[in-house]
């Protein structure tokens, strides 16, 4: 036994990060377009929250949606919201590559991980897109990131929890494995018993009501099933909540 557990949350919007850092939480991962996955942040919601939270800020570096073999541009888009991240104040990266193969990018991974140096690099779920699990983890062990978020190669956590545990015994003391997807307090116990992980990764959000008196109903900015006059946020209850669950657990 030796410490608690540590709750990572999913920040999509400065409310959300900023509602993480009140519930308590170890870290934030901050983000822009959840509902798509996660993209970089821009420029100036990365500014602000490093400037006005009290616990780590890691960014999400992913320039776009979709899969996580990326062209020369894309790179180097990254690469400089790596720098920007690492001069405004962020603890940490949250990023990943992949060759068409399905393997891990490791020749373009190095790179960034010692631009980003001494931030904490977290390889994200494009390893739940690779060919091979413990292929990958090896090479990103030999990478030296600092953890793997990974639904355990499905399509959230409580699926992928057997491979998760197995991940967690192999990982040992070498990285951290940090389950990530569908976690919330009704799941949670169970799968930090089952995995034994020692870090978790989940939004704790719940729809807020728009604050406009007019509403436009006929009329959509993202598709037919969208509601712009709900917004998807981290409750920081929900945050403390999952916090205190979590002091209680010993790994």
């Amino acid at each position: 036994m030796s410490n608690s557990i540590k709750i990572e949350i999913c920040a999509g919007s400065i409310e959300s990060a900023i509602a993480a850092n009140k519930g308590g939480a170890d870290r934030i991962e901050l983000c822009s377009a959840l509902s798509e996955g996660g993209i970089t942040p821009s420029a100036g919601i990365i500014e602000y929250v490093c400037d006005n939270l009290t616990i780590p800020v890691f960014v999400l570096i992913r320039p776009r949606t979709g899969d996580f073999h990326y062209t020369r541009a894309d790179y180097e888009a990254m690469k400089k919201d790596i720098l920007f991240a690492k001069r405004n104040g962020a603890k940490g990266i949250v990023t990943g590559m992949l060759n068409t193969d399905g393997t891990v990018d490791t020749c373009r991974m190095k790179d960034l991980i010692e631009m980003a140096s001494p931030m904490e690099v977290t390889f994200h779920r494009a390893f739940d897109m690779s060919r091979n699990p413990f292929e990958a983890l090896e090479e990103i062990i030999n990478l030296k990131c600092h953890r793997i978020l990974t639904s355990g190669q499905a399509n959230n956590a409580i699926e992928g929890a057997d491979l998760l545990s197995e991940l967690v015994k192999i990982a040992g003391q070498r990285i951290i494995i940090m389950p990530g997807s569908g976690i919330n307090l009704s799941n949670f116990n169970d799968l930090a018993e089952k995995t034994r992980a020692g870090e978790f990764h989940l939004s704790a959000t719940r729809p807020l009501k728009s604050r406009m008196s007019y509403m436009k109903a006929d009329v959509s900015m993202a598709g037919k099933n969208s509601n712009e006059f709900e917004i998807i946020q981290t409750d920081s209850d929900t945050v403390k909540r999952i916090c205190d669950l979590a002091k209680l657990k010993r790994i």
